[in-house]
């Protein structure tokens, strides 16, 4: 699995141009799945998630988890995090996980999160047109993915 991270002020997913999710300080989270993970790897990047440190203390210092600082996560599938890219101008997303095992993977980081961490988190709506929008705080963004354990 693989996680793109912002620090946000704030976050939105509007769902088929309808429904709005929002969150205020905290995390907006890309997920992508790929063949071959399985729920020990949403576990690990739940856990990583919630204890890095990258909210600024009183010393304007990367010394927080969004658990210290109470913050929001909005967490967004997203396939095309596995994008090759090598061959052509048409990225190939062969490597992304097919939805029947994509997203009890999805559903698991999630729960791990809110059951495991206490964090609130909202959601986009898995394979659905969304629109995200987001104010990168910092900005800070980071990638973690659970084949690279370092």
């Amino acid at each position: 699995m693989r996680l793109v991270i912002q620090r946000v002020s704030s976050a939105s997913v509007s769902i088929d141009g309808e429904e709005k999710r929002e969150i205020g300080q905290g995390l907006m989270v890309l997920i992508g799945v790929e063949e071959g993970d399985h729920e020990a790897d949403a576990e690990w990047l739940a856990q990583k998630t919630a204890l890095m440190r990258i909210f600024s203390d009183a010393d304007g210092k990367m010394n927080l988890s969004i658990m210290d600082v109470g913050g929001e996560i909005l967490a967004i599938s997203q396939f095309t995090l596995f994008a090759q890219t090598a061959k052509g101008n048409r990225p190939s997303f062969i490597r992304s996980a097919r939805p029947e095992k994509a997203i009890p993977l999805y559903e698991a980081y999630i729960k791990f999160l809110s059951t495991n961490h206490g964090i609130n988190v909202k959601t986009g709506t898995f394979g659905a047109d969304m629109d995200v929008a987001l104010v990168n705080q910092g900005p800070v963004t980071i990638v973690v993915d659970s084949k690279q354990r370092e």
